[in-house]
């Protein structure tokens, strides 16, 4: 049975609006997501018919507000694969885990000489957190440079790893280029030096099966809102283990067992990174995007994989326009250049047409320095997008390239 996007795209109200006249054409995914009209609908329900505080009450509200809570940890445990769910923690989104892990674990653990190893593919979120526990521990960050082609060098990676190395971290997908990295093997090498592993999963959760386990890291963050569920809501996922050796994060309510002037205990993990009131509606929403995904990922991907293949046919086929990274092994993501006309341009000039695009550096200002660029074009795909918009995307591309030529 084929994908059938038109009745799928039903599920999502906000892509039946139109924009200066004309439909929406979505492609700014990798930005974050659009949410399907029962995500929505599960922030309406619970607070209209949910709405307590987690964990202390006794009352009804506040026992079924847990149960939808903890229920939806669960969730995010199958998601990744996992047999248990007491190693994800709910944050914010995927910035507040790496940071979490940077101030928890990298005062725990960094030493002055051990060695950061990350790529020139991160995401700032993935680079500053490690800049800052660096200069705190008089740890050293060390960069694995990438090829033409946007791909990690491996090689480099091979050779810059070593018994410093105490920790490794990198984008399982790279917001940028949309390039998938090796992340297996990557950190199949790093474990053989004893090296600890955080991957950033931002860009990975929403195209592909994400398998924690057979990943072998030690760490896992994806964002809530680029997969489909809401804003301000995300995971970590840690190593049980590895995380009860670690200080909370945060203190306050809900993360104590016992508070005493002369002093305090606090939970294990993940309610010991959890303090205050979590945000209960986002973890729900959350929870509810994910069961609606899952049973659709494989079909999704084969899907975003033919719209990068159409695209990319389409956009190289356009005088003067530059792909940038073009890795055999990429999600929908087209990073691209016209010549004559700068990035902001070209995305203001889409945006009349009513397409939606991302424009800049996307938060990967190094990677552009190692490109030599000061930024590019992006277009990102879900599997709600469609053949039409590709076909929009080439028109408007074609129409804007003989306006700079």
């Amino acid at each position: 049975m084929a994908f059938d996007v038109a009745t799928l795209r039903q599920d999502f109200p906000i892509l039946g609006r139109l924009v200066h006249g004309r439909p929406l054409t979505y492609l700014d995914n990798a930005a974050t997501s659009q949410k399907p009209q029962v995500v929505i609908q599960a922030l309406v329900d619970y607070y209209s018919k949910g709405n307590a505080n987690v964990h202390r009450g006794v009352h009804l509200l506040s026992e079924e507000a847990t149960q939808a809570f903890e229920r939806s940890r669960e969730v995010v445990a199958r998601f990744l694969g996992l047999s248990e769910s007491r190693g994800c923690v709910f944050v914010r989104g995927a910035t507040e885990g790496i940071n979490l892990v940077a101030e928890t674990w990298g005062r725990t653990y960094l030493r002055a000489g051990d060695e950061i190893l990350l790529t020139a593919l991160e995401h700032h979120a993935n680079i500053v957190p490690w800049q800052v526990a660096a200069e705190r521990s008089g740890a050293k960050v060390v960069v694995v440079p990438v090829t033409p082609r946007g791909e990690v060098d491996l090689d480099a990676y091979r050779r810059l790893l070593s018994p410093r190395t105490k920790l490794v971290a990198f984008a399982h997908v790279s917001n940028a280029l949309g390039t998938v990295n090796p992340a297996v093997e990557m950190t199949r090498l790093a474990k053989t030096v004893g090296a600890t592993v955080l991957i950033d999963g931002c860009q990975a959760a929403a195209h592909f099966k994400v398998d924690v386990p057979a990943l072998g890291c030690d760490f896992y963050a994806f964002s809530g809102h680029k997969t489909f569920g809401p804003t301000g809501i995300g995971v970590l996922w840690g190593r049980p283990e590895l995380l009860d050796t670690l200080p909370p994060y945060q203190f306050g309510g809900d993360m104590i067992r016992k508070v005493d002037f002369e002093g305090t205990t606090f939970r294990e993990a993940p309610e010991r990174f959890e303090a205050g009131t979590p945000d209960i509606s986002g973890a729900i929403a959350l929870a509810v995007a994910l069961e609606y995904f899952m049973p659709r990922q494989a079909d999704a991907h084969a899907h975003e994989q033919k719209l990068l293949a159409a695209a990319t046919e389409r956009l190289r086929a356009i005088k003067g326009l530059r792909l940038i990274g073009e890795a055999p092994e990429k999600v929908a993501v087209l990073s691209f250049l016209i010549e004559g006309g700068h990035p902001h341009d070209i995305g203001t000039l889409l945006d009349a047409d009513g397409i939606a695009i991302r424009t800049g550096h996307h938060c990967c200002m190094p990677l552009m320095k190692h490109l030599g660029i000061p930024g590019t074009a992006r277009a990102s795909f879900a599997f709600y997008n469609s053949f039409e918009e590709v076909d929009r995307l080439a028109v408007s591309l074609e129409k804007i390239r003989k306006m700079m030529a």
